[in-house]
């Protein structure tokens, strides 16, 4: 870590304190060179990587976004939000757990409609019926039949 104050790169730690969260950690440093001392941060950079859609456009990772697709899909359904908040936590672990910089709009599509499959028929079946673009009724009776 480079002297904010004279650049050089010999500064050494005196002191680590995690903080009261456990979600970050400060540390007191000083410079070998012109003994001044001073205060750094240690967080994690968790990235969720940007979405790219199938028209190639890019945008970033909305969890609200993503609630939004559930809300419509559970319409009038008894499921608990709590349900909801579990499944958007296994996604955006999922994507994390990547560690990828991009993911396709398909592939987190994909994730949605596997939650939904556990979470409730009726909605993984209307979920199923916009995302795959259903064009009659056939095609809700292959989903329906793969049930």
């Amino acid at each position: 870590m480079k002297c904010p104050f004279c650049g050089d790169a010999d500064t050494q730690v005196i002191d680590s304190r995690v903080n009261d969260e456990g979600d970050s950690i400060r540390r007191r440093r000083k410079c070998s060179v012109c003994d001044k001392r001073f205060t750094t941060y240690e967080i994690a950079d968790l990235q969720l990587p940007q979405v790219v859609k199938t028209n190639g456009t890019r945008e970033e990772f909305s969890r609200d976004k993503l609630r939004l697709s559930f809300t419509r899909a559970l319409h009038k359904r008894p499921v608990p939000t709590e349900y909801v908040d579990r499944a958007l936590d296994h996604i955006v672990q999922k994507m994390l757990a990547l560690g990828e910089r991009e993911i396709p709009a398909r592939e987190l599509g994909e994730s949605v409609m596997s939650e939904l499959k556990v979470m409730d028929k009726v909605a993984y079946i209307r979920f199923a019926s916009v995302y795959r673009s259903f064009s009659d009724v056939d095609d809700f009776h292959d989903v329906i039949r793969d049930l």
